[in-house]
């Protein structure tokens, strides 16, 4: 048998031969390495610890891999601006029962954006009513009018998802109104932000742009 073969198996139904793939620690190295990591792990099966030991896996670095955690994954969420200030005026509606008005976006990001948010506040006794623009009549990002409406409703609170960056007019109209709004966005800002409660985005000017990736729904 080849020494190439992959858990033993040296073809695929077709004929194609089956080898697993290149790396550094081929030989010797990855089968102590492989075996260093079912002594860590107690139920790690052989193949998959020459697949890890294949992969430069060791037992200090491989329990990430075994057991993802979403902290390990993903930023600190303290680490945007305006993020925790975000957090604890939704958290004081929630305490409050305090009823919030969510401007979307029609794009999948808005709207899975939207429907986070409102999930999660519906799932913590919040009434939220949800305003998405049409395209077409209303165009892109929060106008007056679908604010005042919201805020008409009920809402005491207005999170704008996916869009706001930019919207200094119509966040201004609101502002003047005492109404407090938070603007999660993932847009480029300007030199001079919103006038909002706090402002969400990684792409503000003053973040070090290390996240501007990730989008609104994150």
């Amino acid at each position: 048998m080849s020494k190439d073969a992959f858990l033993g198996i040296t073809q695929s139904a077709s004929g194609a031969r089956w080898i697993g793939a290149p790396n550094q620690l081929a030989g010797p190295n990855q089968d102590r390495l492989a075996a260093a990591l079912t002594e860590f792990f107690d139920d790690l099966p052989m193949p998959l610890a020459r697949i890890m030991a294949g992969m430069g896996l060791t037992p200090e670095t491989a329990s990430h891999y075994v057991d993802p955690k979403i902290r390990d994954l993903l930023p600190n969420p303290s680490r945007f601006k305006d993020l925790d200030k975000a957090a604890n005026r939704l958290a004081d509606a929630v305490i409050g029962k305090t009823p919030i008005g969510v401007f979307g976006d029609y794009d999948v990001d808005g709207a899975a954006a939207a429907a986070l948010l409102i999930c999660v506040m519906h799932e913590l006794g919040v009434n939220c009513d949800v305003h998405i623009p049409d395209r077409f009549t209303e165009g892109y990002g929060p106008n007056v009018g679908a604010l005042m409406a919201l805020k008409e409703k009920g809402a005491a609170l207005l999170v704008t998802v996916d869009c706001g960056i930019t919207a200094h007019a119509p966040l201004a109209a609101v502002a003047d109104t005492g109404l407090d709004v938070i603007v999660i966005d993932h847009h480029i800002a300007g030199p001079e932000l919103p006038r909002a409660h706090s402002v969400v985005n990684p792409n503000r000017l003053d973040e070090d742009g290390q996240y501007g990736y990730l989008c609104a729904a994150g």
